[in-house]
């Protein structure tokens, strides 16, 4: 797994584990939250998206399951 740095406003890192299907969100302020189920197409579009941020918020909030860690 390995963590891919982005330019937004709130996210730092992205990586995913395709194993798990687990998407990991590194925010610019420190915390990280894990997000299970998430399918290696949602990944690809989160990577591709213009912001990361907005599609991180109509995509995956809200819709997979997620904890902080």
């Amino acid at each position: 797994m390995n963590w891919q740095s982005v330019t937004s406003s709130n996210i730092d890192a992205i990586a995913y584990d395709s194993g798990s299907s687990t998407l990991y969100i590194r925010f610019n302020n420190g915390t990280t939250y894990s997000y299970s189920g998430v399918p290696q197409s949602e990944h690809s579009g989160l990577m591709s998206a213009a912001s990361h941020g907005s599609y991180l918020a109509s995509h995956i909030k809200g819709r997979y399951p997620y904890e902080k860690l």
